[in-house]
C-alpha cells in the first residue's frame, strides 16, 4: 500500500508518526487558501476568456473519475448545440511545443495519456499545455464557444465560470490533512466555494457538503489490435485474464472487472505508467484487460488478445438541469 493510499483510507488519522508532518500540511493550507484568496480578490491576476470555462478538478491525490466526467461533459455540451474544447496539462506528455493540438493519433509521449484519450473517445478540440490559459486561448482561436479545463481546480491563472469537483466516494478526503500530513491539495473547506461535489460511487464518509451522484458505467469491451467492440457479457475471452491498470486508483478497475466476472491476476501499476513488451511477459498467454487510460500507449506492444473496458459517467437529470440553468445564466 503507497503512502497516498494509506492516507486516503484514513489508517493513520491518529498515527504518532504523522504528528511532525501536521505543522507543514497546515503551512500548505495556509499557502494554498491565501493563493486562492489573492486571485479572488483581484480580477485581473487570471486570464478571462471570452466564452464560459468549466472547471474539473478534485482536492484530492489519486484518481476520482475526473476524465470520464470531462468526457461526459463534452459530449453533453455536443447535444446542447455548444462547440466544446479540451484543455489539459497533458501529465506524462513532453511535447516540443506548446499548445499542442491533440488528436486520436498523437503519440502520448508527446500529448499525454489523458489528453489522447479524450480525443479518442469524444472527437473534440482538445489542447495539451501546462499554462492553462494559453491552451485555453488556443481553443477559442479555434472557435471553441465553451471551454472544459481537466484537472483545473488550482491552476487559477484560468479564470472560470463553473467549477466542478469529483470526489472518490470509497475513498472520500482519507484523513482529512492537506501535504505532506494527508491527501488533500487544499482544505475541506474548498468544497464550500465550489459550484457543485460530484461523487463517484456511493460515500463510505461524510463530507462537509452535499454531493451530486455519478457512476461510471461498462458500456463495451474493445479489442485493442483492431477496435472491434464486443457486448459485455458473454465475455469475448477466456479466463483467467491478466490484469493491469496505471491510473490513479486501480483498484476501482479491479473491483469493476471482478462485477463484470473476471478473474485472473491483477496488477496494479503506478499512475500514467509507462509499457513495454516486459510489462505483459507475466501474462503467459493469457487475454490481457486494460483501461482506456493505458490503452492509448499499449496498442502497438500488448499482445494479440488485449481488450479495453469502456466505460461511461453516468449523471441525473437533476445535474443536467441545474447545468443547463448555470450556462443559460452565463449567456
Amino acid at each position: 500500500m503507497t503512502l497516498a493510499e494509506r492516507w486516503l483510507k484514513g489508517a493513520y488519522h491518529d498515527s504518532r508518526w504523522l504528528w511532525p508532518l501536521r505543522p507543514l500540511g497546515a503551512l500548505y493550507q495556509r499557502i494554498m487558501a491565501n493563493r486562492e484568496a489573492t486571485y479572488r480578490c483581484d480580477p485581473t491576476a487570471a486570464w478571462r476568456a471570452p466564452v464560459p470555462v468549466i472547471v474539473v478538478g478534485n482536492i484530492t491525490l489519486g484518481g476520482t473519475g475526473k476524465s470520464p466526467l470531462v468526457a461526459w461533459l463534452g459530449r453533453w455540451l455536443v447535444d446542447k448545440g455548444w462547440s466544446p474544447g479540451i484543455v489539459t496539462r497533458g501529465y506524462g506528455g513532453k511535447a516540443e511545443h506548446y499548445p499542442l493540438h491533440v488528436t486520436a493519433r498523437t503519440d502520448p509521449a508527446q500529448g499525454g495519456d489523458e489528453p489522447v484519450m479524450l480525443a479518442q473517445q469524444t472527437g473534440l478540440p482538445v489542447v495539451a499545455d501546462p499554462n492553462r490559459a494559453r491552451g485555453a486561448r488556443a481553443l477559442v482561436d479555434a472557435g471553441c464557444d465553451i471551454i472544459v479545463s481537466d484537472d483545473g481546480l488550482q491552476h487559477l491563472a484560468l479564470g472560470r465560470d463553473i467549477e466542478l469537483v469529483v470526489i472518490d466516494g470509497q475513498r472520500g478526503l482519507g484523513n482529512r490533512r492537506c501535504l505532506p500530513a494527508g491527501p488533500l491539495r487544499e482544505s475541506p473547506e474548498r468544497l464550500l466555494r465550489v459550484d457543485a461535489v460530484i461523487a463517484n460511487g456511493a460515500l463510505a464518509h461524510a463530507l462537509p457538503v452535499g454531493t451530486t451522484p455519478m457512476r461510471l458505467q461498462p458500456t463495451c469491451w474493445r479489442r485493442l489490435s483492431d477496435a472491434e467492440r464486443a457486448p459485455l457479457a458473454p465475455l469475448p475471452f477466456d479466463l483467467p485474464v491478466f490484469g493491469v491498470a496505471g491510473i490513479g486508483n486501480p483498484e476501482r478497475f479491479f473491483a469493476t472487472l471482478s462485477d463484470l466476472g473476471v478473474a485472473g491476476d491483477m496488477r496494479p501499476l503506478a499512475d500514467h505508467q509507462s509499457f513495454s513488451t516486459d510489462t505483459f511477459t507475466a501474462a503467459c498467454g493469457r487475454p490481457v484487460v486494460m483501461t482506456a487510460k493505458d490503452a492509448v500507449k499499449c496498442r502497438n506492444i500488448a499482445p494479440p488478445n488485449s481488450w479495453v473496458l469502456e466505460v461511461e459517467a453516468v449523471l441525473p437529470l437533476d445535474f443536467e438541469h441545474w447545468l443547463t440553468a448555470k450556462l443559460s445564466a452565463l449567456s
